[in-house]
């Protein structure tokens, strides 16, 4: 008789030892080879492999933070841009208004008639327009340079011309103003034009 024949087959407990062994080693980690066997078998693959945690690229994340830095500055950037522009813009459409009625009062002289206005009134005009769209300009920030009888400063005049002093003390001094000099809020628009006195000894 062969072997075969005097083999005992397995009893009921072994086999249930041998399914219970199983489950516990595939249950504490499984060969990603047989993992994958089983999966293709059909079989049941819970608990044999874990989904692994996705990682984030470190230098994908530096960069996707810097590219939304970068664009949330030019946002501001343009915002700030647009925010000044529009704050010049209404400042000098107030100007503007501002000068309107001057500008009506010189189309008014020019078209007064010279038969029946007398040369008074039309200088006397003038001088209310000039006045007016002084104190307009200034309370924008336009100074007035008129420099008589004050020391001559080449940073602000413009010497077109000297005259004899009449005193040494009265060397280099503004005689007087050929043109008048303007700063607007501190910067130079115009040097005065002006005549110095000069000492001669």
């Amino acid at each position: 008789m062969s072997d075969k024949k005097h083999k005992q087959k397995p009893t009921e407990d072994e086999v249930l030892e041998s399914e219970d062994a199983f489950e516990r080693g595939a249950g504490a980690g499984a060969d990603p080879a047989d993992v994958t066997s089983a999966a293709a078998d059909g079989d049941d693959v819970t608990g044999l492999a874990s989904e692994a945690p996705v990682e984030s690229d470190p230098e994908s994340v530096e960069r996707e933070r810097y590219l939304r830095l970068a664009a949330e500055y030019d946002n501001y950037r343009k915002r700030t841009a647009r925010e000044k522009q529009d704050a010049e813009s209404r400042g000098q459409a107030d100007l503007v208004k501002q000068i309107i009625d001057p500008l009506d009062d010189i189309a008014r002289f020019a078209h007064v008639d010279p038969a029946t206005t007398d040369s008074a009134t039309l200088v006397q005009g003038v001088e209310m327009v000039e006045k007016k769209l002084a104190k307009i300009l200034g309370t924008a920030g336009l100074e007035i340079i008129n420099p008589v009888d004050q020391s001559f400063d080449p940073a602000l005049h413009e010497a077109v011309a000297t005259e004899p002093a009449v005193a040494k003390e009265d060397d280099h001094v503004v005689a007087r103003v050929y043109q008048l000099g303007y700063l607007f809020k501190g910067q130079l628009l115009r040097p005065a034009r002006v005549v110095v006195k000069q000492w001669n000894s």
